[in-house]
């Protein structure tokens, strides 16, 4: 299937990227991916933030679209499908690991502080822990695998 490239409203660097992903709901998507270890669209319609249907569908399209998921049929299960991040949905991980300190930083109730051992290692050495983490992610392994529903 060829992807349709949509025109840019500009080339700006961050406008790019919020074409791209930049809506909450997208980010909460790769969030449950990289963190809970979620793939399944029934997966992500149990996340705390109660994404609605038509929203989820329309991010998951958009996100596959741009070439940061990639959708596969379950192994185990052919009536589901499996989301999964791409080589450029990975190389976020460096980005959204920069939100968390963000969050931790401005938000006096940011979760972030529950994982002071990994913050201290991104605000160390973002790259180097992304690198490990990306490894991971791509093996379809979470960070936090209880997480998951």
């Amino acid at each position: 299937m060829k992807i349709k490239k949509k025109k840019l409203r500009s080339h700006c660097p961050v406008n790019f990227g919020l074409e791209a992903f930049g809506d909450r709901w997208s980010l909460l998507v790769l969030r449950d991916i990289i963190f809970r270890g979620k793939k399944t669209y029934g997966d992500f319609l149990k996340s705390e933030e109660k994404i609605a249907t038509n929203i989820l569908a329309s991010r998951l399209v958009q996100l596959e679209n741009e070439g940061i998921l990639k959708k596969c049929t379950h192994p185990g299960d052919a009536r589901k499908d499996l989301y999964l991040l791409t080589e450029k949905g990975l190389d976020l991980i460096p980005l959204i690991f920069e939100l968390i300190l963000w969050s931790k930083k401005y938000d006096p109730c940011s979760e972030a502080k529950k994982i002071k051992r990994l913050t201290k290692l991104i605000s160390t050495d973002n790259r180097r822990i992304s690198k490990k983490i990306i490894e991971k992610v791509r093996r379809g392994e979470a960070l936090f695998p209880e997480y998951l529903d």
